[in-house]
């Protein structure tokens, strides 16, 4: 599920805005903590847990180009 990036919580934890309307505190997977940088604005795919809806894990950050292509294909309508 798509989401923008509201704030950085410390520990590699991030609240991020889904586009189903939920605002889910997400964790950064440890394979994207040093390799991918996630800030304030970014636009991720978000894989909530099972257990408990409101939160999440943080899976892949899109770049410019393919923000602006999601943008225009229709895809962030509410992110």
């Amino acid at each position: 599920m798509l989401g923008t990036v509201i704030s950085m919580l410390g520990a590699s934890r991030v609240v991020v805005r889904c586009i189903d309307g939920v605002t889910r505190m997400c964790r950064i997977r440890g394979k994207m903590k040093k390799r991918v940088w996630v800030r304030e604005g970014d636009v991720v795919i978000v894989v909530p847990w099972e257990i408990q809806d409101e939160k999440g894990d943080v899976v892949w950050r899109y770049t410019g180009p393919q923000v602006s292509w999601l943008e225009r294909k229709g895809f962030l309508k509410n992110a």
